[in-house]
């Protein structure tokens, strides 16, 4: 007889007798399992542990059984069916694409798709282990030297994701001695991150300078350390910073100044060189510079660069890289040719910036409200509620056109809009087509809003 049918025979009481004395033997719990229930059985209510009961995800079932009802298609989470450019494949059908963060028109291109298979063929698809344990290789070297030299900085380093680089530099830089002031409209990963720091937090209205100089009167004196964190290109609304006055508060208050440059990166200056040639400031002004791999340099990640100190202390400490396993050799490759064809060939970022324009201009002469888009990368068409917003994107989706809505909580719901990313692969005759489909779709998708919101009240 198997030893499996010699168990089934057992009594109940007798075959948790057997697992008791087996968890002896391995150090574990004597307790059986049905004991253990019994004996710390407590009056708790069975929704608390039934993640449908969760708060969030109630709301989330309301607000997608309202875009249900209201006709609204489900925006996200789209399945392309190869490389998504200006234009892209979903479900078999071609679209007119403005969805994709690949602003200088890399993604896909030979040179970067060699040195990525060739860097898989001699390191393999994974770095196996933080950098920290198992090592590096050449191309995590090439990209953090090549991106320490693009900011004419001392040193660089390569987080295996942006949004946990903004979380992990904040929160081991600063404690709760310390403080931190961020635009009002900062990146979510910037928040958290001041979060998990333990300082003070305080934020500003955005772009308010005044503001902000108020905040340092009146608090910065009772903090040891404070970093000051705005963006290059802030990622809803498409606008600038004013880094001069921003390098003229840090320096007068004795504060660090932190850019996020995810979005500016490839797209502003002459050369592409972001917010610093932009406004044609020294990038040392800058103490913590910031970005992301995955939009202009067709990876996947996030950087730090600046001085050597500020490296060396986050590379042997930020849990965010000592902890986590390092960048892919092929990712890291990638990014860094994605870097030198940027140094090389100046005319990509100009086109961005034409084109960016273009928008901005053919959006106006369409009486279409582009907020507080400078005429960059990122371009918002804001509409001024979420329920018209996801009415338009389902519209445009309907006419071959691609672009997600933007709504409540990401922003105000009086703000929601579509946003547009413009990319080096794109016309500005796809952009009229695409602005004029906008001008079209908008008024009726008013009138449904607001007939639908009429039936529902």
């Amino acid at each position: 007889m198997t030893d499996k049918k010699q168990f089934s025979r057992l009594s109940s009481k007798a075959k948790n007798s057997l697992i008791a004395q087996m968890a002896q033997r391995k150090g574990g719990d004597s307790t059986s399992p049905a004991r253990t229930i019994k004996s710390e059985a407590l009056d708790i209510p069975d929704s608390l542990c039934d993640f449908r009961q969760l708060p969030g995800y109630k709301e989330l079932m309301i607000h997608q059984t309202i875009a249900n009802q209201a006709g609204i298609m489900e925006p996200y989470f789209q399945c392309h069916d190869g490389l998504a450019k200006d234009f892209t494949k979903i479900d078999g059908e071609e679209y007119l694409n403005f969805s994709t963060y690949d602003y200088l028109g890399l993604n896909g291109c030979e040179r970067l798709n060699k040195v990525a298979c060739d860097a898989v063929n001699k390191y393999g698809t994974s770095a196996s282990a933080s950098r920290l344990v198992s090592g590096e290789r050449p191309p995590h070297r090439r990209l953090e030297k090549g991106l320490a030299e693009f900011y004419q900085v001392e040193d660089a380093l390569a987080f295996v994701s942006g949004h946990a680089t903004n979380i992990w530099t904040l929160a081991q830089l600063l404690n709760r001695n310390d403080m931190v002031v961020y635009d009002a409209l900062s990146h979510n990963s910037i928040i958290h991150g001041a979060k998990i720091s333990g300082a003070t937090r305080r934020s500003f209205p955005h772009n308010d300078y005044d503001a902000l100089e108020k905040e340092l009167k009146k608090h910065r004196a009772a903090h040891k350390r404070v970093i000051i964190v705005s963006e290059g290109v802030f990622s809803m609304d498409g606008d600038l910073p004013d880094l001069p006055r921003l390098v003229e508060l840090k320096k007068r208050f004795k504060c660090f100044l932190m850019i996020d440059e995810a979005h500016s990166l490839g797209v502003l200056g002459k050369s592409g060189r972001g917010v610093a040639e932009h406004f044609g400031i020294d990038f040392n002004d800058v103490d913590i510079w910031m970005g992301t791999l995955s939009k202009s340099l067709c990876g996947c990640g996030g950087y730090i660069a600046g001085q050597k100190a500020l490296i060396d202390y986050l590379k042997y400490s930020a849990p965010g890289f000592v902890y986590s396993v390092g960048m892919s050799p092929a990712l890291a490759a990638t990014a860094a040719e994605a870097l030198q064809v940027l140094v090389e060939e100046p005319e990509r970022p100009a086109r961005i910036q034409e084109l960016g324009a273009f928008f901005k201009a053919e959006a106006e002469r369409l009486g279409l409200d582009t907020g507080l888009g400078e005429g960059f990368a990122v371009m918002p068409i804001v509409v001024g509620n979420s329920l018209v917003a996801g009415l338009l994107s389902t519209a445009m989706f309907r006419r071959k056109i691609n672009v997600l809505p933007i709504i409540y909580p990401a922003v105000e719901d009086s703000a929601a809009r579509l946003r547009f990313f413009l990319s080096y692969s794109h016309s500005k005759e796809q952009i009229t087509e695409a602005l004029e489909v906008v001008a079209e779709e908008l008024p009726k998708v008013r009138n449904l809003a607001t007939t639908f919101s009429g039936e529902t009240a």
